[in-house]
């Protein structure tokens, strides 16, 4: 039996029929946004746009510190040769200060060749400096050397003369080890000339050495294809034969060098060199032989020297010597000047 006070439950809120919209939307894409949750995309509007935002500005930052980096890099560059062309302004320049009474001293050290430590560009720029000093009393050549080039010998050896007359100083050699070949020839300008009794002292020639493998190549049955346009614009190619002309070319030309050097020899060491078959045929002798033969004076050290003859023991060195950032400059050029070569090597030479 129904009881009439009993509510019907259809006279009540229909939840099918009467649900709100806004609940039945969020309802269905409830498990579309869980999805998304899991997989890190958004279903918020303009999700897009700010991704593309963020990108852009990050991309944008990057170009900037690349552009930083990049100014930094030429500022440092700029300021590297900046400094390299103050250093070679301001490197060996006299001082202007009282200088007190010493001996200068010059080496002579090495290979005499362009570019070494004793080249006529170095030792020249020491000696000018040694000689314009108003303190040094005297300047010494401090001479290690088996010789080299005859041109940078010469270019020396002219400069010391120039500068004697210049300055009215006295000039003197000390040899330590070896003085032979060009470094005698620079050491003929001094006024006195000493030696250890064991030292190695004379070698006055000239010489010219090279290879020939036109044999080795007709062994091997390899053939030298040389061009030229002039006679001997070959001359002295090791993979081409030798013609009677033109050795007896190349041995004029050294003997006119040989006979310069004897010249220089002679006129440095005057009545006191006692000349022998032997002299200038490029032996040497120990630094007590030199002595009897008048290729030195006496037996003799640097400290020697300053104290017995220059009488002032104070010593001051003025060798010019390669420091650190002229070998990095010249690094430096010498990456570029093989890149430039290399370059270059793909066109066909003509020399």
């Amino acid at each position: 039996m129904n009881d009439p006070n009993r509510p019907d439950p259809t006279d009540g809120p229909n939840f099918d029929s009467d649900r709100h919209p806004a609940l039945e939307q969020r309802a269905q894409a409830a498990p579309e946004n869980i999805a998304n949750r899991k997989t890190g995309v958004t279903s918020e509007p303009g999700w897009e746009r700010a991704t593309l935002e963020k990108l852009a500005f990050a991309s944008l930052s990057e170009q900037k510190a690349t552009r930083r980096w990049k100014t930094f890099v030429r500022l440092s560059w700029l300021a590297f040769f900046v400094f390299l062309v103050w250093f070679a302004l301001h490197r060996g320049s006299a001082s202007t200060g009282p200088s007190v009474p010493h001996t200068a001293v010059v080496e002579i050290k090495g290979e005499i060749a362009a570019g070494a430590d004793a080249s006529a560009e170095f030792v020249n720029a020491a000696l000018k400096a040694a000689f314009e000093d108003e303190g040094a009393k005297a300047v010494v050549l401090l001479i290690n050397s088996p010789g080299g080039s005859p041109v940078q010998a010469g270019m020396m050896n002219d400069e010391i003369v120039r500068l004697k007359a210049k300055h009215k100083k006295p000039v003197y050699a000390v040899v330590e080890e070896t003085c032979a070949s060009a470094a005698y020839y620079i050491a003929a300008s001094a006024d006195k000339i000493f030696v250890d009794k064991a030292s190695i002292v004379g070698s006055i020639g000239v010489l010219m050495d090279g290879f020939g493998f036109t044999g080795l190549m007709d062994k091997l049955g390899v053939e030298r294809r040389l061009m030229t346009a002039g006679e001997n614009k070959g001359f002295l190619d090791p993979f081409s034969p030798q013609t009677e002309k033109q050795r007896a070319y190349a041995q004029a030309m050294l003997n006119q060098i040989h006979q310069q050097f004897i010249t220089v020899v002679k006129a440095g060491r005057g009545q006191r060199l006692k000349e022998t078959p032997e002299m200038f045929t490029g032996l040497f002798w120990t630094g007590q032989q030199a002595v009897e033969l008048g290729l030195a004076d006496q037996l003799g050290s640097l400290e020697y020297v300053a104290r017995e003859v220059v009488k002032t023991e104070e010593i001051i060195d003025y060798t010019r010597r390669e420091n650190v950032a002229e070998r990095l400059a010249k690094r430096f050029g010498a990456a570029i000047g093989d890149g430039a070569i290399r370059t270059l090597k793909t066109i066909p030479a003509i020399r």
